[in-house]
């Protein structure tokens, strides 16, 4: 599954090709994929003719701001609307850097809301979870479909948005104007802080994992820190010397200020080598992540840790598969 790194990728990609882009139309080949509206020639008619602003990144959730067509700004213009041109001067919030930015130096915001300076209500949004195994390419039209192509939006200069995805768990929402995301993409609110964040701080850790709970299976929830998924709750763990069924409430502040530390640092990591492709992860471009071959533990079963050479073990823990390796994350060990 697409975890942070990975749709950070793709969030950079598609800021790369698709801003200022207008939608001229689009094709929707599997019609449950289209979460909102509950009409698919209602979710092609809303989207038909804005331009993207700018792709916001929100735990694994894609958000494109959406910029109406002039047709569309002269129907719903009041006297103290702003012109197109003003629109596209506004200063925005974004959730993540702009693509040219450095990752560790993000700080998490909010999406706009009617209560926030920075809300404009005639923007609506376009929302895209990956799920398990979707994908976002910028293609020519005349690209051969994928077997598995779900969603196209089609763009100016012969280019498509073509959505992928093999298991069909992946989703799309269009936000009308007069909602905030988190009224339609529900999952919104069950979010927790970014992991580069301020509010991810040590005390706020240390308060979430004051219960009964092997670690692993708390870093997998994504209302105590949003984005992390089973690729880097192992690795970070790896890094830390935890053991994934170590009982959250009996990390010693030592290792919770360590595992805090390495989550961050994981994630960079593989920001910066694009993500990680075991199956069938892509960038916006088509390419693979690379951060897979210098993994720790994950994927790495029955071979040597690269640290003290013990055979890397995995078990299973809620229906996931945990990587470590027994030497440097023993149980007892603190």
């Amino acid at each position: 599954m697409p975890e942070l790194p990975e749709v950070e990728t793709v969030r950079r990609g598609l800021n790369d090709v698709t801003l200022a882009q207008t939608i001229q139309g689009g094709d929707v080949l599997l019609d449950r994929t289209i979460a909102h509206p509950f009409s698919v020639p209602d979710f092609l008619t809303a989207l038909k003719g804005t331009a993207i602003v700018q792709w916001h990144r929100r735990g694994k959730y894609l958000l494109a701001e959406l910029e109406p067509s002039l047709e569309q700004s002269v129907v719903s213009r009041q006297p103290s609307t702003v012109s197109r041109s003003e629109i596209s001067a506004l200063p925005y919030r974004p959730i993540a850097a702009s693509p040219s930015a450095t990752y560790s130096a993000v700080s998490h915001s909010p999406l706009p809301t009617p209560h926030s300076p920075s809300f404009t209500p005639h923007l609506s949004w376009l929302g895209v979870h990956l799920r398990m195994t979707g994908q976002l390419l910028w293609v020519d039209q005349t690209e051969p479909l994928e077997k598995h192509t779900r969603v196209r939006l089609f763009f100016g200069g012969g280019k498509e948005l073509r959505f992928v995805d093999q298991r069909t768990f992946g989703q799309m929402w269009w936000v009308p104007p007069e909602n905030e995301p988190e009224q339609i993409i529900t999952g919104l609110q069950q979010l927790g802080p970014e992991p580069f964040s301020e509010e991810f701080s040590v005390p706020y850790f240390t308060q979430k994992l004051q219960r009964r709970r092997p670690i692993k299976n708390a870093l997998l929830d994504q209302s105590i820190v949003a984005g992390i998924g089973n690729i880097y709750a192992d690795e970070a763990l790896f890094l830390s010397g935890v053991h994934p069924q170590t009982l959250c409430i009996d990390l010693q502040p030592s290792q919770i200020e360590r595992l805090r530390s390495h989550i961050i640092q994981v994630l960079e990591a593989s920001i910066e080598a694009k993500g990680t492709t075991f199956r069938t992860f892509r960038s916006v471009a088509g390419v693979n992540g690379n951060y897979g071959g210098s993994a720790w533990v994950y994927g790495r079963d029955g071979d040597v840790c690269r640290n003290c050479t013990t055979e890397i073990e995995r078990l299973r823990m809620a229906g996931r598969s945990a990587h470590f390796c027994p030497t440097c994350q023993s149980l007892k060990k603190g």
